[in-house]
């Protein structure tokens, strides 16, 4: 599912600190086969971890992952909100989560983003994309 919301710039909801590279988190390491440009951040406790990247057709995308023990507290909107905080206002910022992961959709919908369409992503490699 392809979610968007527009930038609303000023400050975050949320300290957020520059993030550990590829090497140090999975979430990065995947943006980074999909984004360009990609910034990372992380709050101050590290539980969370916030990416923001150019996409598909050069879009504007925000990827966020809460560490297992630290869900249901709130964090996972508050970074994806931040997002909406780090762009332009007015720039339009896309979220792409898998329909079945409930949760994940709840957290971004919370944010401010809604449904726009949905899409696949061929690999040509065959690969698997997660």
């Amino acid at each position: 599912m392809v979610l968007a919301a527009e930038g609303v710039g000023g400050d975050p909801p949320l300290e957020l600190r520059p993030g550990a590279g590829p090497a140090r988190h999975p979430r990065t390491a995947r943006a980074l086969r999909y984004r360009g440009d990609l910034q990372v951040w992380t709050d101050p406790g590290g539980a969370g971890v916030l990416l923001l990247g150019r996409g598909l057709a050069g879009r504007r995308e925000v990827a966020f992952e809460v560490d297992p023990a630290r869900r249901n507290r709130g964090l996972g909107r508050l970074l994806v909100a931040a997002a909406r905080h780090l762009v332009p206002p007015g720039e339009v910022l896309f979220a792409q989560v898998t329909p079945g992961n409930a949760a994940s959709l709840r957290v971004v919908e919370a944010a401010g983003f809604r449904p726009i369409g949905a899409e696949v992503l061929f690999h040509r490699d065959g690969a698997d994309p997660s």
